[in-house]
């Protein structure tokens, strides 16, 4: 998302460079120690707030943390199309902890002071994009000071990692900004709509997510089209995507091949892990659509084929 440098700006990109930013030079990404990430720009009464509400979670057990700057953002949100000075502010913060292996990605989104100042970016939404960059396996808090969509939020992930010696995918994290905003504009503009919620459109995503790893890195623009068609029959949203969010699906998921993300091994596992965990924290919707008669035999049926003609041939076949 494109912002003039306004103070509103610079509080929407200061999400950017603290809600996913994780350990600094001395913190590996993979280290057992929860992070907690604070904005340059936060007040000593809100970095106190701050640094209260983020490591509640953790009862008491230790944890480090670290400053993201206006710097962070040039050297690694400007790349994904933004245009940041080391001047823009940083006010959204999180948490990281890492979690055991096939353990997935679980994002929750705090209060501050008894508000919810994350207006726009869902939780689900964050989670399919921290998939998308590169990240598994982690328990991500994530709280703002000040009201802020949330819409700039991975971006950090990159600055993170980078200051870790283990930079991800400029690819990859272009790839999750698109897809979070995408999602998140889809989400919007069906808000209110019987039969629509994001945590559906969510669940059809991270579900294509694994059916693409499946197939794998060379899974072809027309098989990616069929996936997300029977994803959205599965998730029952036929009624309310129309063909236009479609194609920003389709081609999201496309920049995601393209990005490299499918050649990590373990990405159809977290794919896997994500959808049981948008189902779980959705069981008043999907428990209406996970029969026999519906979701699970089509899912199974999509199943069948996907497996056949990957292990015949390698590479999946659509019969149209």
């Amino acid at each position: 998302m494109k912002k003039a440098m306004t103070l509103f700006t610079s509080i929407i990109v200061g999400i950017a460079a603290t809600i996913f930013s994780i350990p600094n030079m001395t913190v590996h990404a993979d280290s057992e120690t929860p992070v907690v990430t604070l904005g340059t720009s936060l007040t000593e009464s809100q970095k106190e707030g701050t640094l209260k509400t983020l490591t509640a979670p953790l009862n008491g057990s230790n944890y480090q943390t670290i400053t993201v700057t206006g710097e962070d953002l040039v050297k690694y949100l400007n790349p994904s199309g933004d245009n940041f000075t080391t001047s823009s502010g940083v006010w959204s913060s999180a948490m990281i902890q890492k979690t055991s292996s096939g353990s997935g990605i679980n994002v929750k989104i705090l209060d501050y002071n008894g508000k919810d100042n994350i207006t726009t970016i869902t939780a689900n939404q964050y989670k399919n994009a921290a998939l998308t960059a590169g990240i598994s396996d982690a328990n991500i808090y994530v709280t703002s000071a000040v009201p802020i969509d949330g819409s700039g939020a991975l971006a950090g992930v990159y600055a993170a990692y980078a200051k870790n010696g283990d930079a991800l995918n400029q690819k990859q994290v272009n790839a999750a900004q698109d897809e979070m905003n995408t999602l998140s504009g889809i989400t919007q503009e069906n808000k209110n709509k019987d039969g629509y919620s994001d945590a559906q459109l969510n669940n059809a995503v991270a579900g294509a997510k694994k059916d693409m790893a499946k197939i794998g890195n060379n899974i072809s623009d027309s098989q990616i089209r069929d996936i997300v068609n029977n994803q959205i029959k599965i998730n029952h949203l036929g009624n309310t995507i129309n063909n236009n969010q479609k194609n920003q699906i389709i081609n999201i998921l496309i920049e995601i091949r393209d990005s490299g993300a499918l050649k990590n091994n373990n990405f159809k596992e977290q794919a896997d892990a994500l959808s049981k965990k948008i189902q779980d924290g959705a069981k008043n919707i999907f428990n209406k659509y996970n029969t026999s008669e519906n979701q699970n035999f089509l899912q199974q049926l999509w199943n069948n084929i996907v497996n056949f003609f990957s292990h015949l041939f390698g590479t999946v076949v659509i019969i149209k």
